[in-house]
């Protein structure tokens, strides 16, 4: 936070309460399978990015909307209690908040059930924009596109840096918002779909002749690619025995901003931000499992 002597990072997007449960498999339906193990969490892609970033020794302060009711309530102090200013957290008069239950398989792999309430106003207007010349570092997901807009443009306009969680969405989401960063980070799968390409060094190719900047694609167990002068980068994932991949991609983004946002070349930046990532995949519990800093070190991936 400003003065803290901490970067800053602003999170934009979606926030949702998610029961999270581990089983051995997900049969086929119709079933009744029992738990291994279950957590409730305060998610989403940008907030957890966000939650990463503060655990990896940032500050953040999340913009997102939820409901006016008692769950909406809950999130906010919950994600206080991490340390993430929820000042910008705007209660939506007469709003459901976004809910999902959450299945992962002891592969790591998960299957996710959201709600969001159609009523929730997706107005932007209330964004305090101004702010963002007190920020270091701009993220934003593709779950609430007006808000992420809003807040690239002024980014944009003050020369910002900002970066979009290139996760699957509808192509037209992503062609609003992609072209607005200047760190464009997809998944895989976010890559295709904005592409159609099913290679990603294709994919990725095809984005940097769209516009100047940073365009990698993390790739799960195999770590991530970018393009550095037209050439293909690649940092792999070190192999760890996984049991959560739920936020991993979230974490990766979180811990990439913050490294840049220290000023570290590209490559250690990645590397920094892959063994965030893969340190959290061997924990349950989405993004209650990001490692911290002293963890990372730890580990010898710091």
């Amino acid at each position: 936070m400003p003065g803290s002597g901490r970067l800053l990072l602003v999170a934009v997007g979606a926030v949702c309460a998610s029961t999270i449960y581990r089983v051995d498999e997900v049969p086929a339906l119709p079933a009744k399978v029992l738990a291994r193990e279950a957590c409730r969490v305060t998610d989403g892609m940008a907030i957890s990015a966000a939650c990463a970033f503060l655990r990896l020794g940032g500050a953040a302060e999340g913009w997102a909307r939820i409901g006016d009711d008692a769950q909406g309530a809950a999130m906010r102090a919950e994600l206080a209690a991490e340390g993430l200013d929820t000042t910008w957290l705007h209660a939506v008069p007469g709003a459901a908040s976004s809910h999902a239950t959450i299945i992962v398989d002891r592969r790591g792999d998960r299957l996710v059930v959201p709600f969001h309430d159609s009523a929730v106003d997706p107005s932007p207007a209330w964004l305090p924009l101004a702010r963002l010349s007190r920020a270091d570092f701009l993220h934003c997901d593709v779950r609430w596109p007006e808000g992420a807009e809003a807040a690239l443009h002024e980014a944009a306009r003050i020369g910002l840096p900002r970066m979009v969680d290139g996760d699957v969405a509808s192509p037209e989401v992503l062609r609003r918002l992609v072209p607005l960063a200047d760190h464009a980070v997809f998944s895989d799968a976010g890559l295709l779909a904005y592409t159609g390409e099913a290679g990603v060094e294709a994919g990725l190719r095809r984005v940097a002749a769209m516009q100047p900047g940073h365009v990698g694609a993390s790739c799960g167990a195999e770590g991530y690619l970018w393009l550095d002068d037209g050439a293909l980068r690649h940092v792999p994932a070190p192999r760890v025995e996984g049991v959560d991949s739920l936020a991993a991609g979230d974490v990766f983004h979180g811990a990439l901003a913050l490294a840049l946002a220290e000023g570290r070349p590209t490559e250690a930046a990645v590397t920094f931000a892959v063994a965030a990532a893969s340190l959290k995949c061997t924990r349950f519990g989405g993004r209650l499992g990001c490692p911290t800093r002293a963890e990372l070190a730890a580990a010898g991936w710091c």
